[in-house]
């Protein structure tokens, strides 16, 4: 006699969720997503107040609850206190989405060490210590998503050495955490995004007929096609220590 178990998706109904660099882009997509499947909602910001707060109510609208948080990510400090300052605002934490993030393109020879500190800080040193004290507070089944990049999987021109360093070291980072976090029900997931139409990188910026051409579907794609990836992996239950490319083929 076989017995057959079937597993069913995970629910993201009134789980928390802390999505930092969450005022723009596919952070603020993110954020709405998470709402929609039934999650409350934290975002951190920096200097885009009132953009957070218009995430916010978009989705208080949604019938959930929000709250903007003040954080750098390069700030030791801020970037953990996020994680404590969400859970006495929402009453927990169950999902963590380490999105903010900084970039600086340019010659190796140009980079200066302000630059370096500033991208480490913000990019490697930020995500650590948000999921270390984001693993302090979840039980069986947290999650912890970070948005990589498709620079992490593929550089496909000169400029890139400083911000390719910083989201590769993020696979590592994953790959870690779903081994250290496995046992206690936690996972650990990364999603790299392509060319992505976004105030950093909008699609009719001087670069973009470059970076567009570099993708197999031969254009830029939109924050909201990376925020399902994103709602999946912040419920799935057996999935983990993995990459998922939303990139349009920039790897292929």
């Amino acid at each position: 006699m076989t017995t057959t178990t079937t597993t069913t998706h995970g629910s993201l109904q009134d789980k928390v969720a802390l999505v930092t660099g969450g005022s723009r882009g596919i952070g603020a997509a993110t954020a709405l997503r998470l709402a929609r499947e039934g999650a409350d909602v934290a975002v951190t910001y920096v200097h885009g107040k009132e953009a957070a707060e218009e995430v916010v109510r978009a989705v208080q609208a949604l019938g959930r609850r929000a709250v903007a948080l003040r954080a750098d990510a390069g700030d030791a400090a801020e970037a953990q206190g996020a994680v404590g300052r969400t859970a006495e605002a929402l009453g927990g934490l169950d999902v963590l989405v380490n999105n903010a993030g900084v970039g600086v393109l340019g010659p190796l020879e140009g980079l200066s060490l302000a630059d370096v500190d500033r991208v480490l800080a913000v990019n490697v040193r930020g995500v650590l210590l948000a999921s270390r004290a984001a693993a302090a507070r979840m039980g069986a089944g947290g999650r912890i998503i970070t948005i990589g990049s498709c620079m992490a999987q593929r550089v496909p021109g000169p400029g890139g050495t400083l911000y390719a360093t910083s989201k590769s070291a993020l696979i590592g980072l994953t790959k870690a955490l779903a081994r250290e976090l496995g046992p206690r029900g936690i996972t650990a997931n990364i999603v790299h995004p392509g060319p992505i139409d976004t105030d950093m990188n909008p699609a009719q910026g001087p670069y973009a007929s470059d970076q567009a051409a570099m993708t197999a579907l031969g254009r830029f794609g939109t924050a909201d096609e990376v925020a399902p990836t994103v709602a999946y992996l912040a419920a799935a239950d057996y999935v983990t220590g993995t990459e998922f490319a939303v990139d349009g083929g920039h790897a292929a």
